[in-house]
Formats: structure tokens, sequence, C-alpha cells
């Protein structure tokens, strides 16, 4: 009889109440470890001693403090039933029997944008904590293989590992937590566990001539422990590095049938070579230079015949010079690139130019400055404008003589050598 009655009540009920046991068998529970590996949190990469537990769930709240709050007003606002899936336990049994459960997650929209901005603070958390562990210069560490002591930045120490010991965990740049990552991986060494395959050896020469041999000197990218170390893991919400890795993003080069006609560049603007003024057109900024300045560089191209990689150097010689606070024509130099700009003014040196030989250089046609400006890229070869050849500028062209190609492998110098190799052998 009581059998049938639990079979009847089994038979009725489709979902019962989840319940954990007060008592983990077989499984060190979180005070009683004795091991002193430290516990992570189950909501992000914190992580405590076994010995405080309470500071544990205290953080673990605190967490979920935000996603509570939020949902806690909501609840007081509209009925709980206008958010929740409900799900009847028990449906064909007595009334009294019955229990209702509400399923809150993510398919519904707000949940979902509420769980992204909480997604998108926790990754700006942790931007800036790398961003503080780049600019650290108070790191000190030994090599956990080696034990040569590293000091200033983390990434002498992760770059001495990866050259010296073919032990690679990533970029520094790429990492978060470092200090964590290394204790991690350091406990498990002195536990004679192989960082690979997470096997136990019986001591350290036996561990060290494992991983030598099978190549193991590297750690398991399976293993999700190490996942709250490594930034792509925070960029997205509930994806991992290998879901983002295997995203295919193909389709976006196949698609020919895509309309680029509306397509709207954005424009680049010209910065003036003697001020801070800018202009969307290149024909602005050459009457805002002739008429501000009295800097025609079109006469100057006209008068000096140059072509265009002479143009780019000369364009930025005066640019550089400018920057130095130093005249281009009489190398004075001034304080500031206002009084410089004066001098130019009251000089007329700003039409003067020194020896050709002095800007045609190699080296002045790669300066480079931290703005972009569309100078450069509207400069134009003058043989390519339609302004009338001019022949007694061309340089003529003489073709080689190829005309009597027999004389010239008789007299070659290689059937002489040929000669002499077969006389040798």
């Amino acid at each position: 009889m009581a059998a049938q009655t639990h079979s009847t009540t089994k038979q009725d009920c489709i979902l019962e109440p989840l319940c954990f046991p007060e008592h983990l068998c077989g499984i060190a529970s979180l005070t009683s470890s004795s091991d002193g590996h430290p516990v992570t949190c189950a909501l992000c990469s914190d992580s405590f001693p076994t010995s405080v537990k309470e500071q544990l769930l205290k953080h673990m709240v605190f967490v979920t403090y935000v996603y509570m709050l939020y949902w806690k007003k909501r609840f007081t606002e509209q009925p709980i039933t206008d958010f929740c899936s409900v799900i009847k336990t028990n449906s064909e049994g007595p009334v009294e029997q019955q229990e209702h459960y509400f399923l809150l997650c993510d398919a519904l929209p707000e949940d979902r944008i509420l769980r992204e901005q909480l997604q998108q603070r926790r990754l700006e958390e942790v931007l800036d904590q790398q961003q503080k562990e780049r600019d650290d210069t108070m790191f000190h560490r030994a090599c956990m293989f080696c034990s040569e002591e590293f000091t200033g930045n983390r990434s002498s120490l992760l770059n001495h590992m990866a050259k010296e010991h073919s032990f690679s965990i990533g970029l520094p740049d790429n990492i978060v937590y470092c200090n964590k990552f290394l204790d991690t991986l350091e406990w498990k060494l002195e536990n004679m566990q192989c960082l690979y395959c997470e096997k136990t050896f019986r001591d350290k020469t036996t561990l060290k001539d494992h991983m030598r041999k099978k190549q193991h000197r590297r750690i398991n990218a399976r293993n999700h422990d190490y996942d709250r170390f490594y930034v792509i893991n925070y960029l997205e919400l509930g994806k991992t590095w290998e879901e983002v890795q295997s995203e295919d993003d193909r389709e976006l080069f196949e698609d020919e049938d895509d309309d680029w006609s509306d397509w709207q560049a954005h424009p680049v603007c010209a910065v003036c070579l003697f001020c801070e003024q800018q202009a969307e057109t290149m024909e602005k900024m050459y009457t805002h230079m002739e008429e501000t300045h009295e800097f025609d560089l079109h006469k100057l191209k006209t008068d000096l015949s140059l072509k265009f990689y002479q143009q780019v150097k000369l364009v930025n010689y005066i640019r550089r010079e400018l920057h130095q606070c130093r005249c281009y024509c009489c190398q004075e130099r001034f304080e500031t690139k206002e009084e410089l700009v004066q001098h130019l003014g009251n000089t007329g040196h700003v039409m003067q130019l020194p020896e050709v030989s002095h800007w045609d250089q190699p080296h002045t046609d790669s300066y480079t400055v931290k703005k972009k400006n569309a100078l450069l890229t509207a400069l134009s070869d003058s043989e390519s404008e339609h302004e009338g050849p001019n022949p007694s500028s061309e340089v003529p062209v003489i073709a080689e003589d190829i005309s009597n190609l027999k004389v010239i492998k008789q007299t070659s110098v290689l059937n002489k050598l040929l000669k002499d190799r077969g006389g040798s052998n």
C-alpha cells in the first residue's frame, strides 16, 4: 500500500522543489576544506580563502544586489505574472498540494537589457583593473620556473617565461588579474600538478620531466577556471572566448547584393600649415593660406617644377620646421609657433625656401603628425594635370641597345666561368 501511494505521488508530481543536502557526502565543504586553495565567486572572478565563508556570501549578495533591487521595485509596480513564466507543479493533484513557481530569465527583453547593462558595468571594471595593471610599476615577482626575480611591469615576467621557458599564457595586454592568475599556476606546481593535463606526480623532478617530454608546458584551454583571467571572456554576455572566436564573419564579405551607393565617407579635414584653421575642401584651405599667410603652394610647385614626391617632401619639411618653432628660411628659432608665423610674415620668408638639396631628402617624406591632414592626399603630380607639356623639362630615356645579341652572348663573362668550371671537372 505504501509502495502504491509512493508510485501515485511520483506519477502526479511533474516538478518538485529543488533542495540541496545539508551535508555534502564525499565532497569537502567550504569551511572544512583543508587544502588552502581559494574559492572563486560563482558570479565573478573574485576569490576568497576557505576560512572566511561569511565574507564570500556577503560578496555574492552584494554582486546580485543591483539585479535584485531592480526587480523588487518592478514587482511592486506590476504583478509578477507580467514578467515571469508560471510553472504549476502537481497540476493533476489536489489543490492544496499544487505549487506555483515563477521563472524569470533573459527571454524577457527587459531582463535581457538589465543583464547587458550589468555586463557592461562589469566589463568597465575589468578594463579599469587591466589598465591599472598595465601602468603598475611596482610589480615584483619571481619566475615560477627559474626563480629569477622581476620588478617593474608584469610584461617583463610574462615575456621572460614565454622566451626562456616556452611557457606562454597569452599577451600581457589580454590578461587581467595577473597576480591571481600566477598564484593559481604556482599553487598547481607546488602541489605537483601538471598545468595542462592536471595529473598529480610524486615529486617536482618527475613533474618537470613529464611537462617537458609531453610538451605540457602550457595551460589547458578547456579549463574554464582560467576564463576569468582573459578580457575576451567579458566582452559579450553569455559567451566564452571559444564562442567569440568561432563566430563566422565571412558572410559580411560574401554578400554581393549589398548596395553601397548611399555610402558617405567621413570627410578628412585639411589643416593649415601655419595655424589651426581647418577646411573641408582643399580649395578653401589654399585660399586661406594665400589670403591669411601669403603662402601660395601652387606657385611654388609651378616655379620649382615639383613632382609629386617633391611636393610631399616640401610640405613635410615646412610642417617639421614649424613644429620645432624654427624658420625654414633663415633657421632662426622662436619660443612659440605664433611668434614664428609673425616672423615669416614680417620678413617675407613665407615664400622663400632654402636650397632644394636642403629639404629634398629621403627622410622628409616620412614625417608624421598626430592629426590627419588631407593636404598631402590632395597633392597632384604636375604631369597628370592638363597644364600643357613642357618638352624642355622632360628627361630623355635612351633604350638599351640590344641589336647584336650574338656578340653579347659570345663575349659574356659567363662563358669564361663555364669553361673554367668544365676544365676543372
